[in-house]
């Protein structure tokens, strides 16, 4: 499991791996915060991760409501494996899943 920040371009790019969960919450917390106030897009790569716990998926939730807030742009990228489509589908939050095409295409 790992959640780390690259912050040398623009986008700002959060990669996530493995399986996160409520013990990674505060670092993903921490690094959402940072990529949205960075001034440069925020990116939030979901290629190598497994899992995404509730935690997880409330946080990203809230990123994508603070980057409408404040007019930081927001996505989730990459193909998310099935696992994780169907932990956000079965949380009620189908509506995340079609605004950034989660498991098809990289969202703009």
């Amino acid at each position: 499991m790992g959640i780390t920040l690259d912050e040398s371009g623009p986008p700002a790019v959060i990669d996530l791996d493995g399986t996160v969960d409520i013990s990674s919450a505060a670092d993903l917390k921490t690094l959402l915060l940072r990529a949205l106030n960075s001034g440069k897009q925020a990116r939030v790569s979901l290629d190598k991760v497994t899992n995404l716990d509730v935690t997880a998926v409330q946080l990203l939730w809230a990123a994508e409501r603070e980057g409408n807030k404040t007019g930081a742009r927001f996505a989730l990228t990459g193909l998310a494996p099935e696992k994780v489509t169907t932990a956000l589908s079965d949380a009620g939050l189908q509506q995340f899943l079609i605004s950034y095409s989660i498991g098809s295409m990289d969202a703009a």
